[in-house]
């Protein structure tokens, strides 16, 4: 935080990571200390840890989603799907343990971007 290189740092850990999980264990911890801290632990009080990880994911699209209805005053949801079904797959590939660390950085990228594009594919046929 407050380094001169702390975004390029965050991206090349978030991209090059060898699991879609620890993709998000990299991207804006800040963001993801408060989801933690507010929303993920408390739900996982009550629910299964991997429940409680996809409703976090779908409280932070609704978050997300919020901030735009408010500046447009429009009732859209697109990150809340969004969200949902990256959450979705943190679980799955998590549960398929499926690694990709052996690759290079580039196609780690790629794979981590194709899952991001892939759900947002996904929540356009589904936004509300």
């Amino acid at each position: 935080m407050g380094n001169s290189h702390s975004l390029r740092n965050m991206l090349s850990r978030s991209l090059g990571a060898g699991k879609f999980s620890v993709f998000w264990h990299y991207w804006n911890p800040i963001w993801g200390y408060y989801l933690g801290l507010y929303i993920f632990k408390p739900l996982k009080l009550i629910l299964p840890k991997s429940l409680s990880l996809i409703l976090t994911f779908v409280v932070c699209g609704f978050l997300h989603d919020l901030a735009i209805i408010l500046l447009n005053w429009e009732f859209v949801l697109l990150f809340t799907p969004w969200f949902l079904f990256m959450g979705l797959s943190v679980v799955l590939s998590d549960y398929a343990k499926i690694d990709y660390s052996k690759f290079p950085w580039i196609i780690r990228a790629g794979i981590n971007i194709a899952i991001i594009m892939g759900c947002l594919f996904l929540a356009y046929q589904v936004r509300i």
